[in-house]
């Protein structure tokens, strides 16, 4: 089964931005519907976003980066940053890095 994953950077600091929330949704005619989310792990990965199927669709992440800089007492200029994607191809994985 393929698997949707993120792996995100702090560059600011040289290091993996560890304790991001991100959240994963996909696209319907309604609107976007939560799949699920997590949280980046000590190596800045999230690995288990959505325990489903990955389908055909449009994708978006969501980082909760506003959370992240305030935990090191700073404040960033994007409180949210969202990725939006397509998977065209579900049998395959889909890795989504993001540097901050």
């Amino acid at each position: 089964m393929s698997a949707i994953t993120t792996h995100v950077l702090d560059t600011s600091r040289g290091r993996p931005a560890a304790g991001v929330a991100v959240t994963l949704e996909i696209q319907q005619e309604e609107g976007w519907k939560w799949l699920g989310g997590g949280r980046t792990d000590d190596d800045g990965r999230a690995r288990e976003l959505y325990a489903g199927e990955v389908t055909e669709g449009t994708y978006r992440l969501t980082f909760n980066t506003a959370s992240y800089w305030a935990s090191y007492r700073t404040e960033g200029f994007f409180p949210l940053v969202q990725i939006v994607f397509n998977v065209r191809d579900p049998s395959r994985d889909h890795h989504v890095p993001l540097l901050l």
